[in-house]
């Protein structure tokens, strides 16, 4: 990080050099505030950290579920941190999203109606809404503060926000699929991470998969969810089992996964049905023509199906995964975040 320069380090006067105090005033970088943050710092382990250049803090608070933090990157642009671990950023949300909207919609024969768990920053029913057959998305997200101030800073998402299509429910969303009286055709999991402590982690168990998702799915229904990093050194933290869970609930489960720069790895998706993924390429590119309003940035038919084939690494780690989330067994991630100061 550049600051002020110390004293010891400004030239000194010389007899006849030319320079003189006001001179000096004039050349030096004016002094920057010392509580001027210039990075956020995220912890990947006790031995890995990740730094993002910042323009500014637009946002940091504590709300009543978790810590939230809206920066301004210099790299990546606006990026939304929760509980100290990246969300999603400006430049490249577009991979994140396409990847966990698009292959469930598209793998689905006729998808009407979605149901989207968390998803607060809007950007998920964004996608959900290019899809000309849908025509009801319900988007459920426990924390208010989360909602208001991505729909005031994330202008690319107003749009959606302002839907006649979007219902917007503050709630916790099992509670909310527990209680509805409505199935769908779809059903996302845009959820944080499972953090120790944090408001999610109960939302990736075998518990709630088998007896709140699954009976809320109409006939050919899809289940995804986001599913953590799945990187070679990172894929047994929570993607593996995530897979594994889910396979204990449905007839056919698909992982996927792509590469998020702003992530700085690969992250994991899966999607979970009780009738086959079988499309071909040409297929899901027809699909994409004659469903989806407007150009798809990153997804195609091909690069869809190329995301299902796991390197042998992680593919030999999802068939030997044994172990299965519940209440009393889960697996978290690791790590925090904090803006670091000048």
């Amino acid at each position: 990080m550049v600051g002020a320069m110390p004293p010891e380090a400004l030239p000194r006067e010389v007899s006849g050099n030319g320079y003189n105090a006001k001179h000096l005033q004039r050349q030096l970088p004016a002094p920057r505030a010392e509580a001027e943050c210039k990075w956020y710092e995220e912890e990947i382990d006790d031995d890995l950290k990740l730094c993002y250049a910042l323009n500014s803090v637009l946002h940091r608070g504590t709300s009543k579920y978790q810590e939230i933090a809206l920066l301004d990157t210099k790299h990546f642009g606006k990026a939304l941190i929760i509980d100290g671990k990246m969300q999603s950023t400006e430049l490249d949300e577009f991979i994140y999203h396409e990847s966990l909207i698009h292959p469930p919609l598209l793998f689905h024969p006729n998808p009407k109606t979605v149901f989207i768990m968390g998803g607060g920053e809007g950007s998920a029913a964004r996608e959900v809404l290019r899809h000309k057959t849908v025509h009801c998305v319900v988007m459920c997200d426990i924390d208010q503060e989360v909602v208001d101030f991505c729909r005031t800073y994330l202008t690319v998402n107003r749009e959606a926000f302002d839907s006649d299509k979007l219902c917007l429910i503050i709630n916790d969303a099992r509670a909310e699929l527990e209680k509805s009286s409505k199935k769908f055709d779809v059903i996302v999991g845009d959820l944080a991470d499972p953090v120790e402590g944090g408001p999610c982690y109960q939302l990736y168990t075998k518990s709630f998969y088998e007896h709140i998702v699954k009976p809320k799915l109409n006939d050919h229904g899809i289940f995804v969810t986001q599913a953590g990093p799945a990187g070679v050194l990172t894929h047994k933290e929570v993607f593996s089992s995530i897979y594994n869970t889910l396979r204990h609930v449905f007839k056919y489960v698909q992982a996927y996964t792509s590469h998020v720069p702003s992530f700085a790895d690969t992250w994991g998706w899966v999607m979970a049905s009780d009738h086959p993924f079988d499309l071909t390429a040409q297929q899901i590119n027809e699909r994409i023509k004659d469903r989806i309003e407007g150009e798809l940035v990153y997804l195609s038919g091909e690069s869809l199906i190329s995301s299902t084939t796991l390197n042998k690494s992680v593919h030999q780690s999802l068939l030997n995964e044994t172990h299965v989330y519940t209440e009393d067994d889960a697996r978290f991630i690791y790590g925090h975040g904090r803006a670091c100061c000048a």
